[in-house]
């Protein structure tokens, strides 16, 4: 699949990077600095992205305020609750298990959280889940359930690291040929592979069936199966509805659909698909349609 392919993301990031500043990166290693870059741009000046890494921030980080200024996430920045010492020190433990465990599910999976994922802020608020957002490039909002696993860390960084992903690959291919304003109208909503049973706005659908496909690779791989019994059938779901709504995708929109699509109606599932599909290179090219 292209939307989870290293090749992919990084030329797509490359494209991204100079539509923004104009420079040409020639090196994977000056990738992240100058990703870091761009999206400072886009970022308020006070909250600039680290050239490397992952920086840990809690319910006192600036970007709490930020959201709650803005009604962003108010589910988990509204309810967080002061943290203590030790459950920092915990969550920062769990974070860096989580960091290796997925290089050692898939090396490429982690690649992509190192390009993408620039902060994360653990919160405590109930809220057992995370949020990324287009308007906060880089950022990855968490709240951490008391019974967290480092599985479900890892899921949860995995997650809204192919979130921001798919936010600079719409960037750059945009997927859709209407707005999303446009897409909230309830004949451009399609079924959540997540949210089983819900019709959402058809690029929060699209979002919620990409995202579900590493989650549910990832889990085959430790041999859990418990997300893997819970999507199957909605992620079926959902791209037959999705589907139905084709002609509101773009041509690279229908491209990320159908690869989905194909995959998800094999039964049983190839979990060894996906994980050829993350480093091979006959999914790393792309060449976008020049504006008519």
């Amino acid at each position: 699949m292209h939307m989870l392919n290293v090749g992919h993301l990084v030329e797509t990031l490359g494209r991204f990077v100079h539509a923004i500043n104009g420079k040409h990166v020639d090196s994977i290693e000056a990738l992240r600095p100058a990703y870091a870059e761009a999206i400072n741009t886009l970022r308020p000046a006070f909250l600039p992205a680290q050239p490397e890494g992952i920086k840990i921030g809690y319910e006192d980080s600036p970007w709490v305020d930020h959201c709650k200024q803005r009604s962003i996430f108010p589910h988990i920045v509204g309810p967080a609750s002061p943290s203590d010492g030790p459950t920092r020190e915990e969550w920062d433990r769990q974070i860096v298990a989580a960091l290796d465990l997925i290089q050692d599910i898939d090396p490429g999976l982690r690649q992509m959280v190192d390009l993408f994922v620039t902060d994360i802020v653990a919160l405590n608020s109930g809220a057992d889940g995370g949020g990324s957002a287009n308007t906060m490039p880089g950022v990855v909002m968490m709240s951490p359930g008391g019974t967290w696993t480092t599985l479900d860390f890892a899921e949860c960084i995995v997650h809204e690291g192919l979130h921001s992903g798919l936010f600079v690959l719409d960037s750059v291919n945009p997927l859709f040929h209407l707005p999303p304003s446009e897409l909230e109208n309830d004949e451009h909503r399609a079924l959540s592979a997540v949210k089983i049973g819900e019709k959402r706005p058809l690029h929060a659908a699209f979002h919620a069936a990409a995202v579900a496909v590493p989650l549910m690779y990832m889990e085959s791989h430790q041999g859990e199966i418990t997300l893997v019994d819970q999507y199957t059938a909605s992620l079926r779901d959902a791209c037959a509805d999705m589907q139905t709504k084709r002609d509101r995708f773009t041509e690279y929109g229908q491209l990320l659909l159908d690869e989905m699509t194909k995959w998800v109606e094999a039964d049983p599932l190839d979990f060894d698909e996906i994980g050829h599909g993350i480093t091979s290179p006959e999914f790393s090219g792309y060449r976008p349609q020049a504006p008519a």
